[in-house]
């Protein structure tokens, strides 16, 4: 297959779906349709994460459906923006890498079951996260910073993140329905 004849679910036409534009990146689905308090989506998300390529196949992603490159090889990859301050929670992947490039700002990596472990990345350096090692990360510059996300191996799909106990409590903390949002859309807590 070449790229005049490769398909794909969006993309620039002139390259059969295989071209993605940064300025024409929707955010995920569910972030555009929720009604959560912005502090518990931060504990979840990056505040924007713009799905660039996905797995060509019918596992749930955890990026949903509108990048415009499907079908990759075995990888996904998704631009995770933050503002300063912000950045997910305290998560594991099971069975996949997750690999992060920072393009722009500076970015606190925690790794370890308790968050025990901690880099610091300036733009362009990466950072590779094996199966089953905790992760959670945080934008310490003081503008939007913007990461790289690429995920590969093993099956990348919603059921493939887990966050610990202590965020199930602390969404909890900010409502029960909250948590069981979370939930609903295929995201596991160790409780």
């Amino acid at each position: 297959m070449d790229i005049q004849t490769a398909t794909g679910a969006a993309g620039d036409p002139s390259a059969g779906g295989r071209v993605a534009r940064f300025a024409q990146l929707v955010e995920i689905e569910t972030q555009r349709s929720h009604d959560l308090p912005q502090p518990v989506a931060d504990m979840i998300w990056s505040r924007r994460l713009l799905p660039v390529i996905t797995r060509d196949d019918d596992a749930p992603s955890p990026f949903g459906t509108v990048a415009p490159i499907r079908g990759a090889g075995d990888m996904s990859m998704t631009y995770a923006a933050c503002p300063p301050g912000t950045g997910p929670s305290l998560h594991t992947h099971r069975r996949t890498f997750e690999t992060f490039t920072v393009l722009s700002g500076r970015f606190e990596f925690t790794l370890g079951d308790n968050g025990e472990s901690a880099v610091t990345l300036d733009p362009f350096d990466v950072l590779s996260v094996p199966p089953g090692i905790a992760r959670a990360f945080r934008n310490v510059s003081e503008k939007e910073g913007l990461l790289q996300v690429v995920i590969t191996g093993g099956q990348h799909d919603v059921n493939d993140i887990f966050f610990p106990a202590r965020t199930a409590e602390e969404i909890a903390g900010h409502g029960a329905q909250y948590l069981a949002y979370f939930q609903s859309k295929g995201l596991s807590f160790d409780i």
